[in-house]
Protein backbone atom coordinates (compact mmCIF):
# COMPACT_ATOMS: atom_id res chain seq x y z
CA UNK A 1 0.00 0.00 0.00
CA UNK A 2 1.36 3.57 -1.13
CA UNK A 3 -0.21 5.40 1.89
CA UNK A 4 -1.00 4.72 5.15
CA UNK A 5 -3.77 6.90 6.76
CA UNK A 6 -2.92 5.66 10.26
CA UNK A 7 1.03 6.70 10.40
CA UNK A 8 3.72 8.19 8.19
CA UNK A 9 6.32 6.16 6.91
CA UNK A 10 9.71 6.95 7.96
CA UNK A 11 12.36 7.03 4.99
CA UNK A 12 14.05 3.71 4.59
CA UNK A 13 17.59 3.35 5.64
CA UNK A 14 19.71 1.77 3.30
CA UNK A 15 21.85 -1.28 4.54
CA UNK A 16 23.68 -4.56 3.63
CA UNK A 17 21.44 -6.88 4.62
CA UNK A 18 23.32 -10.36 6.47
CA UNK A 19 21.43 -13.26 6.97
CA UNK A 20 22.30 -16.25 8.84
CA UNK A 21 22.76 -19.56 7.10
CA UNK A 22 19.36 -20.79 8.94
CA UNK A 23 17.26 -17.82 7.54
CA UNK A 24 18.83 -18.96 4.12
CA UNK A 25 17.46 -22.03 4.28
CA UNK A 26 13.76 -21.16 5.58
CA UNK A 27 13.62 -18.84 2.44
CA UNK A 28 15.16 -21.50 0.17
CA UNK A 29 12.44 -24.15 0.91
CA UNK A 30 9.83 -21.40 0.31
CA UNK A 31 11.23 -20.31 -2.88
CA UNK A 32 11.11 -23.81 -3.89
CA UNK A 33 7.96 -24.53 -2.80
CA UNK A 34 6.86 -21.25 -5.29
CA UNK A 35 9.10 -22.57 -8.15
CA UNK A 36 7.12 -25.59 -8.03
CA UNK A 37 3.48 -24.44 -7.75
CA UNK A 38 4.24 -21.63 -10.17
CA UNK A 39 5.41 -24.42 -13.06
CA UNK A 40 1.94 -25.81 -13.18
CA UNK A 41 -0.01 -25.08 -16.45
CA UNK A 42 -3.43 -24.21 -14.32
CA UNK A 43 -1.60 -20.67 -13.97
CA UNK A 44 -1.15 -20.05 -17.71
CA UNK A 45 -4.62 -21.38 -17.99
CA UNK A 46 -5.84 -19.30 -15.49
CA UNK A 47 -4.15 -16.26 -17.09
CA UNK A 48 -6.24 -16.52 -20.15
CA UNK A 49 -9.80 -16.95 -18.22
CA UNK A 50 -8.91 -13.57 -16.52
CA UNK A 51 -7.86 -11.93 -20.19
CA UNK A 52 -11.10 -13.13 -21.32
CA UNK A 53 -13.23 -11.73 -18.65
CA UNK A 54 -11.61 -8.31 -18.31
CA UNK A 55 -11.53 -8.37 -22.76
CA UNK A 56 -15.44 -8.50 -21.62
CA UNK A 57 -15.47 -12.04 -23.47
CA UNK A 58 -16.15 -13.95 -20.26
CA UNK A 59 -15.94 -18.11 -20.51
CA UNK A 60 -16.71 -18.14 -16.85
CA UNK A 61 -17.10 -16.14 -13.62
CA UNK A 62 -13.93 -16.15 -11.89
CA UNK A 63 -13.08 -16.36 -7.97
CA UNK A 64 -10.69 -14.78 -5.60
CA UNK A 65 -10.05 -14.45 -1.90
CA UNK A 66 -8.43 -10.53 -0.42
CA UNK A 67 -8.28 -9.13 2.64
CA UNK A 68 -7.67 -12.79 4.33
CA UNK A 69 -7.83 -12.47 8.70
CA UNK A 70 -4.76 -13.80 8.74
CA UNK A 71 -4.23 -13.57 12.64
CA UNK A 72 -6.81 -16.87 12.63
CA UNK A 73 -5.58 -18.42 9.65
CA UNK A 74 -2.59 -20.67 11.13
CA UNK A 75 -2.96 -24.32 11.50
CA UNK A 76 -0.64 -26.83 11.80
CA UNK A 77 2.41 -23.85 12.10
CA UNK A 78 1.78 -23.58 8.16
CA UNK A 79 2.21 -19.21 8.59
CA UNK A 80 4.30 -19.60 11.45
CA UNK A 81 7.83 -17.61 10.74
CA UNK A 82 11.13 -19.24 11.59
CA UNK A 83 13.85 -16.84 10.21
CA UNK A 84 15.32 -14.09 12.86
CA UNK A 85 16.07 -11.15 10.63
CA UNK A 86 13.61 -8.59 10.37
CA UNK A 87 13.89 -8.23 6.66
CA UNK A 88 13.60 -12.01 5.97
CA UNK A 89 10.72 -12.92 8.23
CA UNK A 90 8.72 -10.17 5.83
CA UNK A 91 9.69 -12.12 3.21
CA UNK A 92 9.03 -15.29 4.74
CA UNK A 93 5.96 -13.81 5.54
CA UNK A 94 4.98 -13.39 1.58
CA UNK A 95 5.62 -16.63 0.98
CA UNK A 96 4.05 -18.47 3.77
CA UNK A 97 0.69 -16.69 2.97
CA UNK A 98 1.19 -17.12 -0.76
CA UNK A 99 1.45 -20.58 -0.40
CA UNK A 100 -0.73 -21.86 2.34
CA UNK A 101 -3.62 -19.61 -0.14
CA UNK A 102 -2.38 -21.83 -3.00
CA UNK A 103 -3.02 -24.89 -0.93
CA UNK A 104 -5.85 -24.13 0.94
CA UNK A 105 -8.17 -21.60 -0.96
CA UNK A 106 -6.43 -20.63 -4.16
CA UNK A 107 -9.59 -19.82 -6.46
CA UNK A 108 -8.30 -18.71 -9.38
CA UNK A 109 -5.06 -17.07 -8.00
CA UNK A 110 -2.28 -17.58 -10.25
CA UNK A 111 1.25 -17.65 -8.62
CA UNK A 112 4.69 -15.82 -10.53
CA UNK A 113 6.90 -18.17 -11.43
CA UNK A 114 9.65 -15.92 -9.53
CA UNK A 115 10.15 -13.85 -6.74
CA UNK A 116 9.47 -9.98 -6.79
CA UNK A 117 11.91 -7.78 -5.13
CA UNK A 118 10.13 -4.25 -4.57
CA UNK A 119 11.91 -1.19 -5.27
CA UNK A 120 12.27 0.83 -1.97
CA UNK A 121 10.26 3.89 -2.19
CA UNK A 122 9.74 6.19 -0.50
CA UNK A 123 6.60 9.06 -0.37
CA UNK A 124 6.23 11.68 2.48
CA UNK A 125 2.35 11.37 2.28
CA UNK A 126 0.15 14.22 2.44
CA UNK A 127 0.90 15.97 5.48
CA UNK A 128 -1.79 14.72 7.92
CA UNK A 129 -2.25 11.30 9.47
CA UNK A 130 -5.19 10.50 11.22
CA UNK A 131 -5.79 10.84 14.90
CA UNK A 132 -7.94 8.36 16.40
CA UNK A 133 -9.80 7.13 19.38
CA UNK A 134 -10.38 3.24 19.13
CA UNK A 135 -12.44 0.16 20.53
CA UNK A 136 -10.98 -3.27 19.66
CA UNK A 137 -12.86 -6.45 20.49
CA UNK A 138 -9.65 -8.53 19.26
CA UNK A 139 -6.02 -7.38 19.79
CA UNK A 140 -4.84 -9.56 17.60
CA UNK A 141 -7.17 -8.05 14.64
CA UNK A 142 -6.06 -5.18 12.62
CA UNK A 143 -10.02 -4.39 12.02
CA UNK A 144 -11.28 -2.18 14.98
CA UNK A 145 -13.44 0.58 15.57
CA UNK A 146 -12.43 4.30 15.46
CA UNK A 147 -13.78 7.36 15.94
CA UNK A 148 -11.50 10.56 14.06
CA UNK A 149 -10.40 13.45 15.55
CA UNK A 150 -11.02 16.38 13.56
CA UNK A 151 -8.17 18.43 11.91
CA UNK A 152 -9.87 19.90 9.42
CA UNK A 153 -12.43 22.38 10.41
CA UNK A 154 -12.09 25.70 8.50
CA UNK A 155 -11.72 26.74 5.15
CA UNK A 156 -7.20 27.55 6.09
CA UNK A 157 -7.41 23.54 7.56
CA UNK A 158 -7.10 22.36 3.76
CA UNK A 159 -3.46 23.72 3.91
CA UNK A 160 -2.30 21.12 6.39
CA UNK A 161 -2.93 18.64 3.09
CA UNK A 162 0.58 18.64 1.71
CA UNK A 163 2.04 17.85 -1.76
CA UNK A 164 4.09 14.55 -1.48
CA UNK A 165 7.38 13.69 -2.46
CA UNK A 166 8.27 10.49 -4.47
CA UNK A 167 11.98 9.06 -3.50
CA UNK A 168 13.75 5.88 -4.70
CA UNK A 169 16.03 4.93 -2.41
CA UNK A 170 18.71 2.91 -5.19
CA UNK A 171 21.38 1.50 -2.41
CA UNK A 172 18.28 -0.12 -0.38
CA UNK A 173 16.80 -1.34 -3.06
CA UNK A 174 20.26 -2.98 -4.60
CA UNK A 175 21.09 -4.72 -0.88
CA UNK A 176 17.61 -6.20 -1.05
CA UNK A 177 17.81 -7.76 -4.77
CA UNK A 178 21.09 -8.53 -4.05
CA UNK A 179 20.31 -10.78 -0.85
CA UNK A 180 17.46 -12.00 -2.69
CA UNK A 181 19.46 -13.28 -5.85
CA UNK A 182 21.75 -15.02 -3.10
CA UNK A 183 18.90 -16.90 -1.76
CA UNK A 184 17.07 -17.98 -4.54
CA UNK A 185 19.78 -18.75 -6.78
CA UNK A 186 19.41 -21.74 -9.10
CA UNK A 187 15.61 -22.11 -7.37
CA UNK A 188 13.21 -19.65 -8.79
CA UNK A 189 14.45 -16.18 -10.97
CA UNK A 190 14.64 -12.42 -8.95
CA UNK A 191 12.67 -9.81 -10.37
CA UNK A 192 12.60 -5.77 -9.45
CA UNK A 193 9.10 -4.28 -9.19
CA UNK A 194 8.19 -0.90 -9.06
CA UNK A 195 5.37 0.70 -8.10
CA UNK A 196 2.29 -1.11 -9.72
CA UNK A 197 -1.51 -0.49 -9.19
CA UNK A 198 -2.27 2.91 -7.43
CA UNK A 199 -5.08 3.11 -4.87
CA UNK A 200 -6.70 6.54 -5.61
CA UNK A 201 -9.56 7.35 -3.10
CA UNK A 202 -9.86 11.14 -1.91
CA UNK A 203 -12.46 10.65 -0.01
CA UNK A 204 -11.27 7.86 2.02
CA UNK A 205 -8.59 10.08 3.43
CA UNK A 206 -10.76 12.97 3.85
CA UNK A 207 -13.83 11.76 6.38
CA UNK A 208 -10.49 10.50 8.55
CA UNK A 209 -9.44 14.46 8.51
CA UNK A 210 -12.65 15.91 8.88
CA UNK A 211 -15.44 13.46 10.18
CA UNK A 212 -18.22 11.71 8.73
CA UNK A 213 -20.82 13.77 9.55
CA UNK A 214 -19.03 16.68 9.39
CA UNK A 215 -17.67 15.56 6.01
CA UNK A 216 -21.39 15.25 5.24
CA UNK A 217 -23.32 18.19 5.88
CA UNK A 218 -20.62 20.23 4.90
CA UNK A 219 -21.53 19.07 1.37
CA UNK A 220 -24.34 21.18 1.80
CA UNK A 221 -23.30 23.96 4.08
CA UNK A 222 -19.98 24.65 2.70
CA UNK A 223 -20.22 23.14 -0.37
CA UNK A 224 -16.92 25.56 -1.93
CA UNK A 225 -14.60 24.01 1.20
CA UNK A 226 -15.45 21.14 0.39
CA UNK A 227 -14.45 21.30 -3.73
CA UNK A 228 -11.39 23.33 -2.54
CA UNK A 229 -10.47 19.59 -0.30
CA UNK A 230 -11.02 17.21 -2.93
CA UNK A 231 -8.85 19.36 -5.61
CA UNK A 232 -6.11 19.96 -2.99
CA UNK A 233 -6.55 15.86 -2.53
CA UNK A 234 -6.53 15.11 -6.42
CA UNK A 235 -3.90 17.38 -6.95
CA UNK A 236 -1.37 15.85 -4.51
CA UNK A 237 -2.13 12.25 -6.01
CA UNK A 238 -1.17 13.66 -9.52
CA UNK A 239 1.78 15.38 -8.44
CA UNK A 240 2.88 11.85 -7.23
CA UNK A 241 1.94 10.19 -10.41
CA UNK A 242 3.85 12.71 -12.40
CA UNK A 243 6.98 11.98 -10.07
CA UNK A 244 6.52 8.49 -10.12
CA UNK A 245 6.47 9.21 -14.10
CA UNK A 246 9.68 11.26 -14.32
CA UNK A 247 11.60 8.66 -12.59
CA UNK A 248 10.48 5.95 -14.19
CA UNK A 249 8.94 3.79 -10.50
CA UNK A 250 5.59 2.62 -12.31
CA UNK A 251 5.06 -0.82 -13.04
CA UNK A 252 3.13 -3.38 -15.51
CA UNK A 253 -0.50 -4.19 -13.40
CA UNK A 254 -2.42 -6.20 -16.64
CA UNK A 255 -1.13 -9.16 -15.12
CA UNK A 256 -2.22 -11.16 -11.55
CA UNK A 257 -2.24 -7.83 -9.69
CA UNK A 258 -5.38 -6.41 -7.83
CA UNK A 259 -7.11 -4.05 -9.60
CA UNK A 260 -9.31 -1.16 -7.23
CA UNK A 261 -10.91 -3.27 -5.10
CA UNK A 262 -11.99 -6.04 -7.10
CA UNK A 263 -9.88 -8.98 -8.45
CA UNK A 264 -6.48 -9.57 -11.39
CA UNK A 265 -6.13 -6.97 -13.98
CA UNK A 266 -5.13 -9.37 -17.03
CA UNK A 267 -6.57 -7.63 -20.25
CA UNK A 268 -4.94 -7.88 -23.68
CA UNK A 269 -5.33 -4.33 -24.58
CA UNK A 270 -2.80 -3.51 -22.05
CA UNK A 271 -0.06 -2.29 -21.97
CA UNK A 272 -1.02 -1.14 -25.84
CA UNK A 273 0.85 -0.06 -28.41
CA UNK A 274 2.50 3.16 -26.82
CA UNK A 275 4.41 0.92 -24.85
CA UNK A 276 8.38 1.18 -23.96
CA UNK A 277 9.06 -1.60 -21.80
CA UNK A 278 11.79 0.28 -20.20
CA UNK A 279 9.51 3.14 -19.18
CA UNK A 280 5.91 2.00 -17.87
CA UNK A 281 3.61 5.17 -17.90
CA UNK A 282 -0.21 5.44 -16.87
CA UNK A 283 -2.20 5.08 -20.03
CA UNK A 284 0.10 1.42 -20.40
CA UNK A 285 -2.43 0.44 -16.30
CA UNK A 286 -5.05 0.36 -14.83
CA UNK A 287 -6.45 3.61 -12.66
CA UNK A 288 -9.08 3.23 -9.87
CA UNK A 289 -11.26 5.44 -7.71
CA UNK A 290 -13.97 5.02 -5.12
CA UNK A 291 -16.64 6.93 -2.96
CA UNK A 292 -17.70 4.66 -0.04
CA UNK A 293 -18.58 7.30 2.08
CA UNK A 294 -20.93 8.12 -0.85
CA UNK A 295 -23.49 5.39 -0.21
CA UNK A 296 -26.51 7.56 0.80
CA UNK A 297 -25.57 10.29 -1.14
CA UNK A 298 -27.22 11.57 -4.33
CA UNK A 299 -26.13 10.57 -8.09
CA UNK A 300 -25.74 14.39 -8.15
CA UNK A 301 -24.18 15.05 -5.38
CA UNK A 302 -22.14 11.87 -6.01
CA UNK A 303 -20.90 13.28 -9.45
CA UNK A 304 -20.15 17.32 -8.57
CA UNK A 305 -18.38 15.93 -5.31
CA UNK A 306 -16.16 13.09 -6.56
CA UNK A 307 -16.22 12.01 -10.00
CA UNK A 308 -16.51 14.86 -11.61
CA UNK A 309 -13.28 15.49 -9.68
CA UNK A 310 -11.72 12.23 -10.07
CA UNK A 311 -12.04 12.63 -13.89
CA UNK A 312 -8.42 14.52 -14.39
CA UNK A 313 -6.77 10.98 -12.37
CA UNK A 314 -8.82 8.52 -13.88
CA UNK A 315 -8.48 10.03 -17.96
CA UNK A 316 -4.56 9.11 -17.11
CA UNK A 317 -5.01 5.66 -17.10
CA UNK A 318 -5.66 2.58 -20.04
CA UNK A 319 -8.27 1.05 -18.16
CA UNK A 320 -10.46 2.31 -14.85
CA UNK A 321 -11.94 0.50 -12.11
CA UNK A 322 -14.60 2.23 -9.64
CA UNK A 323 -16.12 1.49 -6.76
CA UNK A 324 -15.88 -0.30 -3.37
CA UNK A 325 -18.20 -1.06 -0.74
CA UNK A 326 -20.77 1.91 -2.00
CA UNK A 327 -23.79 0.58 -4.03
CA UNK A 328 -23.70 1.91 -7.34
CA UNK A 329 -27.19 0.06 -8.70
CA UNK A 330 -28.95 4.04 -8.67
CA UNK A 331 -25.39 5.29 -10.15
CA UNK A 332 -24.49 4.06 -13.81
CA UNK A 333 -25.63 7.01 -15.45
CA UNK A 334 -22.55 8.60 -13.83
CA UNK A 335 -20.07 5.81 -14.09
CA UNK A 336 -20.82 5.63 -18.12
CA UNK A 337 -19.28 9.53 -18.38
CA UNK A 338 -15.74 7.93 -16.81
CA UNK A 339 -13.35 7.48 -19.63
CA UNK A 340 -12.26 3.67 -20.35
CA UNK A 341 -13.99 2.42 -17.82
CA UNK A 342 -14.24 -1.74 -17.65
CA UNK A 343 -14.72 -2.78 -14.21
CA UNK A 344 -16.81 -1.53 -11.23
CA UNK A 345 -17.89 -3.10 -8.02
CA UNK A 346 -20.86 -5.24 -7.20
CA UNK A 347 -21.32 -4.78 -3.31
CA UNK A 348 -23.14 -6.86 -1.43
CA UNK A 349 -25.67 -3.50 -0.70
CA UNK A 350 -26.47 -3.03 -4.42
CA UNK A 351 -29.69 -3.66 -5.48
CA UNK A 352 -29.03 -6.90 -7.77
CA UNK A 353 -31.81 -7.02 -10.13
CA UNK A 354 -31.01 -3.29 -11.07
CA UNK A 355 -27.75 -3.47 -11.41
CA UNK A 356 -27.42 -6.70 -13.74
CA UNK A 357 -29.79 -4.50 -15.51
CA UNK A 358 -27.97 -1.14 -15.76
CA UNK A 359 -24.71 -3.24 -17.02
CA UNK A 360 -25.53 -5.87 -18.93
CA UNK A 361 -22.58 -7.10 -20.62
CA UNK A 362 -21.13 -3.15 -21.14
CA UNK A 363 -18.31 -3.91 -17.97
CA UNK A 364 -16.63 -6.54 -15.77
CA UNK A 365 -18.97 -6.38 -12.52
CA UNK A 366 -16.95 -7.35 -9.30
CA UNK A 367 -19.73 -8.85 -7.09
CA UNK A 368 -18.44 -8.87 -3.55
CA UNK A 369 -20.15 -11.60 -1.88
CA UNK A 370 -21.16 -10.16 1.49
CA UNK A 371 -18.31 -12.14 4.72
CA UNK A 372 -20.75 -11.69 7.40
CA UNK A 373 -21.55 -15.16 6.90
CA UNK A 374 -18.43 -16.41 8.48
CA UNK A 375 -19.51 -14.36 11.47
CA UNK A 376 -22.03 -16.74 12.59
CA UNK A 377 -22.04 -19.04 15.09
CA UNK A 378 -23.57 -21.61 12.69
CA UNK A 379 -21.83 -21.93 9.52
CA UNK A 380 -23.87 -22.57 7.05
CA UNK A 381 -22.48 -24.12 3.60
CA UNK A 382 -26.14 -23.82 2.14
CA UNK A 383 -26.28 -20.40 2.88
CA UNK A 384 -22.79 -19.64 1.28
CA UNK A 385 -23.88 -21.27 -1.85
CA UNK A 386 -27.56 -19.46 -1.92
CA UNK A 387 -26.13 -15.97 -1.92
CA UNK A 388 -23.43 -16.72 -4.49
CA UNK A 389 -26.45 -18.43 -6.31
CA UNK A 390 -29.13 -15.84 -5.79
CA UNK A 391 -26.73 -13.15 -8.03
CA UNK A 392 -25.40 -15.71 -10.43
CA UNK A 393 -28.98 -16.80 -11.35
CA UNK A 394 -29.89 -13.60 -11.89
CA UNK A 395 -27.01 -12.44 -14.28
CA UNK A 396 -29.21 -15.27 -16.84
CA UNK A 397 -25.10 -16.20 -17.64
CA UNK A 398 -25.08 -13.02 -20.05
CA UNK A 399 -22.90 -10.99 -17.77
CA UNK A 400 -19.19 -10.77 -16.99
CA UNK A 401 -18.33 -11.36 -13.34
CA UNK A 402 -15.81 -11.48 -11.31
CA UNK A 403 -16.74 -13.38 -7.76
CA UNK A 404 -14.38 -11.58 -4.78
CA UNK A 405 -14.57 -12.52 -1.39
CA UNK A 406 -12.76 -10.09 0.85
CA UNK A 407 -13.07 -7.35 3.58
CA UNK A 408 -13.01 -10.76 5.96
CA UNK A 409 -12.67 -9.79 9.59
CA UNK A 410 -13.05 -12.78 10.98
CA UNK A 411 -13.80 -16.15 10.20
CA UNK A 412 -14.65 -16.90 14.05
CA UNK A 413 -11.39 -18.58 14.47
CA UNK A 414 -12.64 -20.98 12.07
CA UNK A 415 -10.36 -21.27 8.93
CA UNK A 416 -11.86 -24.07 7.51
CA UNK A 417 -14.62 -22.18 6.46
CA UNK A 418 -13.21 -19.81 4.04
CA UNK A 419 -11.55 -23.31 2.46
CA UNK A 420 -14.99 -24.31 2.06
CA UNK A 421 -16.34 -21.26 0.95
CA UNK A 422 -13.23 -21.22 -1.61
CA UNK A 423 -15.12 -24.90 -3.08
CA UNK A 424 -18.66 -24.01 -3.44
CA UNK A 425 -17.75 -20.62 -5.61
CA UNK A 426 -14.99 -22.90 -7.46
CA UNK A 427 -18.05 -25.45 -8.26
CA UNK A 428 -20.70 -22.61 -9.00
CA UNK A 429 -18.15 -20.67 -11.09
CA UNK A 430 -17.28 -24.15 -13.29
CA UNK A 431 -21.01 -24.42 -13.25
CA UNK A 432 -21.64 -21.22 -14.98
CA UNK A 433 -19.02 -21.86 -17.82
CA UNK A 434 -20.00 -20.90 -21.46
Amino acid sequence: MLHDPSHHTMPPVAQEIILKEKDKEVLRKLGARIAEISSLPIHKEKAVLWTKLNDLDSARPMVWINEIPWHEMNVNDELTLQCEHEWARNLEDTLRKTIYQWNHMPGDMIVNPYIECPLVIHSTDFGIKEEVDVIKTDEANGIYSRHFKIQIKEPEDIEKIKLPKITHNKEATEYAYKAMCDIFEGIIPVKKAGQTHIWFTPWDYLIRWWGVQEAMMDLVMRPNMVHDAVEKMVDAWMVELDQFVEQNLLSLDCNNTRIGSGGYGYISSLPGKDYDPDYVKPHNMWGCSNAQIFSEVSPEMHWEFAIEHDMRWLSRWGHTYYGCCEPLDRKMDLLRKIPNLRKLSVSPWCNIDRIIEEVQTDYVMSRKVNPAIFIENNWSLKQAEKEIREFMDRTERKCHVELIMKDISTVNYHPERLWEWEKIAMRIAEEYSN
